[in-house]
C-alpha cells in the first residue's frame, strides 16, 4: 500500500548539538504522524535563508511514535544545513514527506544475521532501521565509519540496538581504516548487508557482499532537488535505465545498479 506524502508543519522540541558539525533536530507534532519506513527521507523547507531556494533532503534517523517525534541529523556542510542547525525550540518547521522507497524487512528472523554499513552522515537512516529490525526479533549488527572519532555521533543509540563496530581514518576510535577494511568482515558471516554513505564506500560494500553471494541494499545519497521526480537531478544508471532516486530509491538492491558491472 502506498504512503501518502503530505506537506506539514512541525515543531522543533530539541535541537542538540552532537558536534562542531552534526546537531540532532526532534521536531514534533500534535497531530498524528503520517507511517514512515527505514530508509525514507523528507524535504525541508528552508526558512530564513535567502540563499537557500530549495528544500532540502535529510533521512528520517528516528521515529518516536509515542511522542510523535520525527528525528532528523543534520550535518552542516551549506548555507541551509547551518541554518538548520540553528532553529530554535518552539520554531515551525515545514516537511514535504514520506519520500522514497525504504529498506526491506526479512520475513522471518530465525538465524538471520544482519549487517548495517554506514559511513558519515550515512549512518542517519541506520538508527531507525536498526530500531526497526530489533522489535522484528533480529539482532542487527552496526560497523560505523568516520574520518575521526569526532565524526561518530549517536552511539549510545545505536548500542541499545545491537552489536556496533567502528573504523575511524585516523585510528583515534575503533579500528583504523575504512569500513570494509574491519575486521569483523572477515571473521563473521552475514546473510544480508544494508548501507548508507559515500558512494565510493557503498560501491566497496556492494563487491564485498556479491563476493560472497550476500544480499545487499543500499540507500543512495544522489542531490534530491525536489523529491518527486519532477527535477530529475537524482538521476541513476541502472540496469533497467536511469531512474530517479527520489521515486525509485533512495534504497537499491545492488543488483538493480551498474556498480558490479
Amino acid at each position: 500500500m502506498e504512503i501518502s506524502k503530505l506537506i506539514v508543519d512541525l515543531q522543533v522540541k530539541e535541537n542538540i548539538t552532537l558536534s562542531s558539525t552534526y546537531s540532532l533536530l526532534k521536531l514534533t507534532s500534535d497531530k498524528r504522524l503520517p507511517e514512515m519506513k527505514p530508509g525514507q527521507f523528507v524535504e525541508v523547507r528552508v526558512d530564513g535563508s535567502p540563499q537557500t531556494f530549495l528544500r532540502r533532503p535529510i533521512s528520517i534517523n528516528y521515529i518516536d511514535k509515542a511522542a510523535h517525534e520525527v528525528w532528523l541529523l543534520i550535518q552542516q556542510i551549506g548555507e541551509g544545513t547551518r541554518r538548520m542547525a540553528m532553529y530554535r525550540v518552539g520554531e515551525t518547521v515545514n516537511l514535504l514527506m514520506p519520500l522514497g522507497n525504504g529498506f526491506s524487512i526479512p520475513l522471518y528472523t530465525t538465524g538471520l544475521r544482519l549487517l548495517l554499513i554506514g559511513g558519515g552522515v550515512g549512518t542517519a537512516p541506520l538508527l531507525f532501521l536498526g530500531d526497526v529490525l530489533k522489535q522484528a526479533g533480529f539482532e542487527p549488527v552496526f560497523l560505523l565509519g568516520a574520518r575521526s572519532k569526532d565524526d561518530l555521533v549517536q552511539l549510545p543509540d545505536f548500542r541499545q540496538r545491537g552489536m556496533v563496530h567502528i573504523t575511524t581514518e585516523d585510528g583515534l576510535m575503533g579500528e583504523k581504516g575504512y569500513v570494509t577494511d574491519h575486521s569483523v568482515l572477515c571473521n563473521e558471516t552475514f546473510d544480508y548487508v544494508y548501507t548508507c554513505g559515500p558512494k565510493p564506500m557503498m560501491v566497496a560494500v556492494a563487491r564485498y557482499a556479491a563476493s560472497r553471494g550476500i544480499p545487499c541494499e543500499a540507500s543512495l545519497e544522489n542531490t534530491m532537488a525536489c523529491g518527486i521526480g519532477a527535477c530529475l537531478c537524482c538521476v541513476e544508471q541502472t540496469k533497467k535505465g536511469h531512474k530517479c532516486v527520489c521515486t525509485e530509491g533512495p534504497v537499491f538492491n545492488i543488483n538493480q545498479l551498474t556498480w558490479l558491472s
